[in-house]
């Protein structure tokens, strides 16, 4: 828990720096779920190492993905544009199904697609592809993270599991507030 509020100033800075660069003269409003999860997904790019073997060149755009419906919408774009993660030019994609899902770091998978993580994961089989949703229990599914909400609050839920069967490191400053589940993909 001391992590947790360790970490949440840092969480905080980067909520309100989105909601700036998103709302302009109306950042002082609160945050919505979305500008929250938003700001969560950027900052996974800092948390998790990918292997050398994720990006074929050097100067490769670093995806954040999308599938099903957007919660986002085009503030998630100008809110990326122009950040670079290790070289990578930071670049959102959204895919309306599996089968459309292309090369990309993190993929959030929206609730609209709930009934179909099972499909997107095995779709995504032996990539180096961070998963993260905020479809209840999918961590428990085979998703690396569950944003999961609580009492108004987001909280992590992590499956160190697939975490590590797809070759990522997650930083131990994100493993500590989180709660860790197991479950296997089926």
């Amino acid at each position: 828990m001391a992590v947790l509020r360790r970490l949440a100033p840092a969480l905080l800075c980067g909520a309100l720096w989105l909601c700036v660069l998103m709302r302009g003269a109306d950042a002082m409003e609160a945050a919505t779920e979305y500008q929250v999860k938003a700001v969560f997904l950027f900052n996974f790019s800092h948390f998790v190492e990918w292997p050398p073997q994720a990006f074929t060149t050097p100067t490769q755009p670093f995806v954040i993905g999308i599938v099903g419906s957007d919660p986002f919408g085009a503030r998630i774009d100008e809110a990326v544009h122009g950040e670079v993660i290790d070289q990578h030019p930071l670049v959102i994609r959204r895919f309306r199904s599996a089968a459309d899902i292309g090369d990309c770091q993190i993929l959030f998978i929206d609730r609209s697609e709930g009934a179909q993580v099972k499909p997107i994961l095995a779709a995504l089989d032996h990539r180096k592809t961070l998963t993260v949703t905020d479809v209840e229990g999918s961590a428990g599914r085979g998703v690396m993270i569950e944003l999961a909400t609580e009492n108004n609050r987001i909280r992590l839920r992590i499956n160190a599991d697939a975490v590590k069967a797809a070759g990522l490191t997650i930083s131990s400053k994100l493993l500590r507030p989180a709660e860790i589940v197991s479950g296997a993909r089926d």
